[in-house]
């Protein structure tokens, strides 16, 4: 008997491939739409250069068509109005010292700024101490406070010099005018660092006596400009002092010990050497 063939049936289920190819792009299409409905920009100029390079590798323009100057960038993140930059802390300082002249015999308060890019501020000794002494006043603080402000602010070291006039000074706390604008430099870096928050690595005082004065002594509105206090912040750092490891060496080149040796041998008082033994 001939066998009889079975007669294929028509596959009526075909659309589901096409239906399943459409849902899984509609489900695609909503997770990119929701994807980018937040956008990282980082992200996405990352993805974006990936992609251009991926489809033209060659041709395409690099990232950044002009090359980054260093200098620009660094004038951009030290803008004049950004917050701790020189000039914003200058002109905080200059409205400080403006606040002060209001008061008359203030008027003598000023800012300066050095060539070297220092920034000088002068304080008549009226403002700060009684007469011959260096205890600060009260009435300074709310001076001081602003003014150590704006040095955490610009966070640079600062020198405090005390100066007087020539009129000598012979107390029994001060035997000369060296210690009083010595003494008086100290109260002010005290004051900045210890009631205000200033860093005391960042601090200097100095005493200068009558050495430096601004004007001649010749009258008493003259030593009145002489006896001050300059707060000197400075444009660039001193620089930090050698460790001593073992023996040191001395201006010559010589070690300490050597130095001490050729010492003893030229004094010898000092060593005991040469001395007549006492009975």
């Amino acid at each position: 008997m001939a066998k009889h063939k079975h007669e294929e049936h028509e596959n009526h289920e075909r659309w589901l491939v096409s239906y399943a190819d459409f849902i899984t792009l509609l489900f695609a299409f909503f997770v990119v739409m929701y994807s980018i409905s937040s956008v990282n920009v980082g992200k996405y100029r990352t993805v974006s250069e990936s992609i251009k390079a991926a489809l033209n590798p060659v041709v395409s323009p690099p990232s950044s068509p002009t090359p980054i100057a260093l200098s620009s960038s660094k004038a951009a993140l030290t803008a004049p109005d950004a917050p701790g930059s020189k000039e914003v802390v200058v002109r905080k300082l200059r409205n400080l010292v403006k606040s002060i002249k209001a008061v008359p015999q203030m008027s003598t308060v000023r800012i300066t700024e050095k060539i070297n890019g220092d920034i000088v501020i002068t304080i008549p000794d009226q403002l700060l101490f009684n007469s011959g002494e260096a205890a600060v006043r009260s009435e300074a603080l709310p001076f001081l406070e602003g003014l150590s402000g704006a040095l955490v602010e610009l966070n640079r070291h600062t020198k405090v010099e005390g100066h007087t006039d020539n009129v000598p000074i012979r107390t029994a706390q001060f035997p000369s005018n060296w210690e009083l604008s010595a003494a008086r430099a100290v109260m002010v870096v005290r004051v900045l660092s210890e009631l205000y928050g200033v860093p005391s690595d960042h601090l200097a005082a100095v005493g200068h006596a009558d050495t430096r004065p601004l004007t001649e002594n010749l009258d008493p509105e003259q030593r009145a400009k002489n006896r001050r206090v300059e707060v000197v912040i400075l444009e660039q750092a001193p620089p930090a002092p050698a460790l001593e490891a073992g023996n040191s060496v001395d201006e010559l080149g010589r070690s300490t010990e050597d130095a001490q040796q050729s010492t003893s041998q030229l004094v010898p008082e000092l060593s005991g050497e040469g001395r007549i033994p006492t009975p």
